[in-house]
């Protein structure tokens, strides 16, 4: 998608992004990364609004964070506790922290944000960079579903009301893995768009990617309580390891 940069999405997206984009699946998040990072050193990739930074934080963790968008940081700093935690800003597959860290976490499906394959491998091994030996990297996405797209394409509608109507269309290409979004909110004072464009990889892909990077798979479930990872899951939870110097 044309003139989609990493500060884009924190432009469209930042002003209503707590109220617009909860998974539901915070809480058990922040528990398992909680248990995960067992007091190491901890670094959020594309840390956002604190959704889950803060809750951590809360609790105790040393966590630091890498975010692209200013807009996004703005609403972290304007939170309890959030002008607290050190962010360094810029593209996550690519800037430097100025410290080694035990554990890295990148949720959200936000690895596919990145949108090229030469962005995500760049990622993982700029993440491997400031893992320590012994330290740990999770990420979590989707798995591709492309039976969802017919002719490349889906339009489906996720919300109606008296007052509106927000339908979400998406063009697929199978050639790049690229999926490019466009939600649209339909009232009585206008439309709104809101385009988001992802580079998805498959778990094995991904895999892959982390051992370029000099890591290896460690553990992989299915969600975040930690149900088995098999063909039939539609997300994964995925820990990668840097091996012992």
């Amino acid at each position: 998608m044309k003139n989609f940069d990493r500060t884009t999405f924190g432009e469209l997206y930042a002003e209503n992004y707590d109220a617009q984009h909860d998974p539901g699946t915070t809480n058990a998040a922040v528990a398992l990364l909680w248990e995960l990072a067992a007091e190491r050193k901890t670094l959020e990739l594309a840390i956002g609004t604190g959704r889950v930074a803060l809750p951590l934080f809360e609790r105790g963790l040393d966590i630091h964070g890498i975010e692209a968008s200013e807009k996004m940081l703005s609403k972290l700093r304007a939170k309890k506790g959030g002008a607290s935690i050190p962010v360094t800003t810029g593209d996550m597959a690519d800037v430097r922290v100025d410290n080694n860290f035990g554990f890295i976490y990148l949720i959200f499906n936000t690895l596919f944000n990145l949108q090229s394959q030469d962005a995500q491998v760049r990622c993982f091994k700029n993440t491997a960079g400031h893992l320590i030996p012994g330290g740990m990297f999770l990420v979590e996405t989707f798995v591709p579903d492309v039976t969802q797209f017919t002719r490349g394409q889906n339009l489906q509608t996720l919300h109606v009301d008296r007052q509106s109507a927000m339908l979400e269309a998406t063009v697929h290409d199978p050639l790049r893995q690229t999926i490019d979004y466009q939600r649209i909110r339909i009232t009585d004072k206008g439309i709104q768009l809101k385009p988001l464009p992802m580079r998805y990889a498959w778990p094995a892909e991904i895999d892959l990617m982390a051992r370029l990077a000099g890591l290896h798979l460690h553990s992989r479930w299915g969600s975040w309580d930690r149900i088995p990872f098999t063909s039939e899951s539609n997300m994964h939870i995925s820990i990668y390891k840097k091996d012992e110097q």
